[in-house]
């Protein structure tokens, strides 16, 4: 129910403030029908006592005119007109002002690291492209009051995040928030608070894989996502996401028929919402960078003297092809580590990997030779040398944390885990996981990583997709190691699957790991 003496009071503060403004302005409303190109009965209501609250569209061109700041006339007006409750405006929903993030901090590459005593991240010039006018068209109507929603789909440092960045910068100026949820994961993070999104919020879901396609919660925060986009009290607001294409294909293909649907909330939501994004600059943005370097911007210069050829120019400004020399050329020993790493990812494991893993993952990538020529500190050295950044910005193979889960108060905590890992843990540089799952695609990984797997992952899921990848890669001894680990670890269909192979072979025999392996 609505509070009618605080709807009243919103339209008269409306009013008194358009009023204020015109006087300010010197012109009468006849003028402003004409400067704001408006009709002059439109005008009039807008300011006439007794008439409903003006649409969003008519503040907008009258804010414009007499230069008021129309996002507060804009949350005026929804109260007014009963849109929102009146006490909404008290807590502004998660987020903070666009003006208080970093675009680091939202996980816009950087390019190159300034000088000084304390060097600070810095961005080159921006080189608007064709889905840029798409972006801003839809930053610019959650400015006057509709919810929208975009997704930009594209390869490696293409350059999505950095574009959603550049489109909500008109937004900034208005007073809009953003919203980046991540902690404890991004997941839990989003399907907590999105209930909790206030009108003129940007909700960031950069890699939005790690949102929609969570095997538990993707479908749940996709339903709280479209809730979020249509319910007429909580607009507008601006929803970005952006996607690899390969998840794009997974979420948005219809299931072979008699399977499981695993995305179609997923599937519903991303429908009319994904914008493409292309890997190159055409010639036109070229001609743009071109002009930008020619006025001073250094990194667009010298990322064109590299890539002027074939137009990747965010690749390169992302510090790709100096990953790509890193692994080409690095020590035997830092190789295998990496190699095992994106196995480990290719075939389902998640962010986190723990050293202990890829320490003895990595031993059956050596060559005999290699392996003769190990000395007691390989493994330090090799992480050493894929810990050292590219140009300041990316390493090869970088150290992380998993964020630590939060328990409410009085809720055990003596208990580990099935996902909790003891020692370091680390994540390979996107651009080399993707590397990997296309030079590597048809590689079967050696008894060793096997082996690290069952001793040293924890993860239920983790195990789970090990699992399926060795039984597919006829490593069907491994298949049953893991995935009994899987099991115990609290995986939910492991047993499942593990029962109906008995029942297909006709013999635990068959899977008896003390048998020979075919």
């Amino acid at each position: 129910m609505h509070d009618e003496p605080s709807e009243l009071a919103a339209l008269i503060e409306l009013r008194k403030r358009l009023t204020d403004g015109l006087a300010r302005a010197g012109l009468n409303k006849t003028q402003l029908a004409a400067r704001a190109e408006l009709g002059r009965t439109t005008v009039q209501e807008a300011f006439q006592a007794g008439k409903p609250a003006p649409s969003a569209e008519t503040v907008v061109a009258l804010a414009r005119v007499l230069r008021l700041p129309d996002q507060q006339l804009l949350d005026l007006r929804r109260v007014a007109a009963g849109e929102i409750d009146p006490g909404l405006g008290k807590d502004h929903g998660p987020g903070k002002p666009i003006t208080e993030w970093d675009p680091h901090d939202l996980e816009v590459h950087p390019a190159g690291v300034g000088s000084g005593a304390l060097p600070q991240r810095v961005l080159p010039g921006y080189v608007p492209r064709s889905h840029d006018r798409i972006l801003a068209d839809a930053a610019l109507e959650a400015g006057q009051g509709n919810s929208r929603m975009l997704v930009l789909v594209g390869t490696f440092s293409t350059g999505k995040t950095r574009a959603c960045w550049e489109a909500i910068q008109p937004l900034a100026t208005r007073g809009w928030r953003l919203w980046h949820p991540f902690d404890p994961t991004r997941a839990e993070a989003a399907l907590d608070d999105l209930e909790r999104v206030a009108p003129c919020t940007v909700v960031w879901l950069n890699e939005a894989q790690h949102y929609l396609g969570n095997p538990q919660l993707g479908e749940r925060i996709a339903a709280a996502v479209h809730t979020l986009l249509t319910h007429p009290k909580r607009r507008p607001v601006l929803v970005l996401g952006t996607l690899w294409p390969e998840y794009a294909d997974q979420y948005t293909a219809l299931p072979p028929a008699a399977s499981p649907d695993s995305h179609s909330r997923v599937r519903e939501l991303l429908a009319g919402r994904i914008l493409t994004i292309p890997d190159t600059f055409d010639q036109d943005a070229l001609r743009t960078a071109s002009v930008l370097a020619h006025d001073g911007d250094q990194l667009l210069a010298d990322a064109l003297t590299r890539a002027h050829t074939h137009g990747r120019i965010t690749q390169d400004l992302a510090g790709a092809p100096e990953l790509l020399r890193r692994y080409e050329h690095s020590t035997p020993t830092a190789r295998a580590v990496l190699q095992a790493a994106m196995d480990a990812r290719r075939l389902g494991v998640g962010l986190h990997l723990p050293q202990t893993f890829l320490t003895d993952a990595a031993i059956d990538y050596l060559s005999d030779q290699d392996y003769d020529e190990l000395t007691d500190d390989w493994a330090e050295a090799a992480f050493a040398d894929l810990a050292r950044p590219v140009h300041g910005k990316q390493a090869p193979l970088s150290r992380t944390g998993a964020r630590p889960r939060r328990r409410p108060p009085g809720a055990p905590t003596s208990a580990p885990t099935p996902s909790s890992v003891t020692g370091p843990v680390f994540r390979i540089a996107d651009y080399l996981e993707q590397h990997g799952r296309s030079t590597r695609l048809r590689l079967c990984p050696p008894a060793s990583f096997w082996a690290a797997a069952h001793a040293h992952l924890t993860h239920p899921d983790d195990l789970g997709n090990l699992a399926i990848a060795a039984e597919r890669r006829h490593r069907l001894q491994w298949a049953q190691h893991v995935r009994l680990r899987s099991a115990d670890a609290g995986h939910p269909y492991s047993l499942i699957y593990l029962a109906r192979m008995r029942e297909r072979l006709g013999t635990w025999k068959s899977l008896n790991p003390s048998t020979s392996e075919p």
